[in-house]
């Protein structure tokens, strides 16, 4: 695509005679945060290795319109990273490790003061890295990932030993870097995060791209529930599907909203049958509902 700031097209990647990658194709338009979903072991730290060229592979790599491969790296000088566990040198500072690897420019200091300030790590710049905790150090490998302002940022599990404070500090400095223009490839776990800041989603499974959508159609495709809460479960049940609505699950009940259902006519079938409703409320699907139901329809496929 002519906005893409990363294009991948092809990628193909063997250890041995064992394949993990799969014909993958997608791209990261230019501002976007790509949200990269899969199980352990579906190929997504492959992914970022091979486009970082840290592994060797077939197919095609470009980042703002140039080839990445073994004899052109240029264009990886615009990409900031963090795969697995960060790179730090344990018997330097923080600072030190940053301005090591931070760009000797006018701007080093500011670059430096700016993204320490923003993931909280300040307090802890001057002290060596080995006295550090697993957050500290997953901060500081952020903080290298950010520092040269890279247009192309790739986070592999980035909140992966963060505490709630710190994972909010690093989703408002995402945002924040993403309003600027810059373009992140982020894979997580934590579900709930990602589809707080990811605009496009690709779902990996076994290696190959299944599923590469955007989070709106994402929770546009969910579904919808109305919980209920009564003491009078077993009967309210019987009543609901004897009058035709799906009740998925108890404890509490919740029921599978359709096009045609209406909230109201629910709550009055059962009052109408005196149950007494303690609480009701609407629950929406979510990113984790939705690849689920991926894995769910490729385990059917190939059953």
């Amino acid at each position: 695509m002519e906005n893409s700031v990363l294009s991948v097209r092809h990628l193909t990647k063997a250890y041995g005679h064992r394949q993990v990658l799969h014909n993958v194709n997608f791209d990261c338009q230019r501002g976007h945060v790509v949200g990269l979903v899969g199980a352990n072991g579906a190929g997504k730290t492959t992914i970022m290795k091979a486009v970082l060229n840290l592994v060797k592979f077939q197919g095609v790599v470009t980042i703002n319109g140039q080839r990445v491969g073994f004899n052109h790296h240029r264009e990886l000088t615009h990409v900031g990273s963090l795969v697995e566990a960060p790179g730090l040198y344990p018997y330097l500072t923080g600072r030190a490790n940053l301005e090591l690897f931070a760009d000797a420019t006018a701007t080093q200091a500011q670059r430096i003061q700016e993204v320490s300030r923003a993931l909280e790590i300040e307090t802890v710049l001057d002290c060596d890295v080995k006295t550090y905790s697993v957050g500290l150090k997953q901060k500081l490998g952020i903080a290298l990932a950010l520092v040269n302002q890279p247009s192309l940022v790739i986070l592999d599990e980035p909140m992966k030993g963060l505490d709630p404070q710190a994972t909010k500090a690093l989703r408002e400095l995402i945002v924040k870097r993403q309003a600027a223009g810059t373009t992140f490839l982020i894979s997580s776990h934590i579900l709930d995060e990602l589809q707080r800041i990811a605009e496009d989603l690709v779902v990996i499974n076994q290696g190959r791209v299944i599923c590469n959508t955007s989070m709106r159609e994402v929770l546009a495709q969910n579904q919808h529930f109305l919980v209920i809460k009564t003491l009078q479960e077993d009967q309210a049940v019987s009543i609901l599907r004897i009058a035709g609505y799906r009740v998925v699950a108890r404890h509490p009940l919740r029921v599978k909203l359709r096009g045609k259902d209406v909230v109201a006519q629910i709550l009055r079938t059962l009052t109408d049958h005196n149950i007494m409703i303690d609480d009701v409320r609407h629950e929406d699907g979510d990113l984790e509902q939705f690849f689920l139901h991926m894995l769910d329809q490729q385990e059917a496929q190939h059953a």
